[in-house]
């Protein structure tokens, strides 16, 4: 088994929600981050001045697949979290080496 986390731009969490839970993976975990990449933050203009957001928020999906599915699964999220710029995020691939279903007490290695 491997985690795939994927670090994306809010705007494109629906999308990528939408084509996961369209392809069979419906279980996932979210959390809002904050981060910075090799742009090292944006620069806005607000109220005639410039300002430096130095930490950008983020959207972490985690989710939990099969070592044959991985593949499959990064391939959906990089399609639809893509826009081409900088900041589109990261996609990190961890080995699970079990998993215990609290409930019910199943493992699954």
């Amino acid at each position: 088994m491997k985690k795939i986390e994927a670090i994306i731009r809010p705007e494109k969490f629906d999308q990528v929600k939408k084509a996961l839970e369209e392809n069979g993976y419906i279980a996932m975990t979210v959390t809002e981050v904050r981060g910075r990449g090799e742009q090292r933050g944006i620069k806005l203009q607000f109220r005639g001045r410039t300002v430096t957001v130095d930490l950008l928020t983020k959207i972490k999906i985690e989710i939990v697949v099969p070592d044959e599915e991985v593949d499959k699964v990064v391939e959906i999220i990089m399609k639809h979290a893509r826009t081409g710029k900088p900041g589109d995020g990261r996609i990190f691939i961890i080995p699970v080496e079990k998993a215990i279903r609290i409930r019910t007490g199943e493992v699954t290695e």
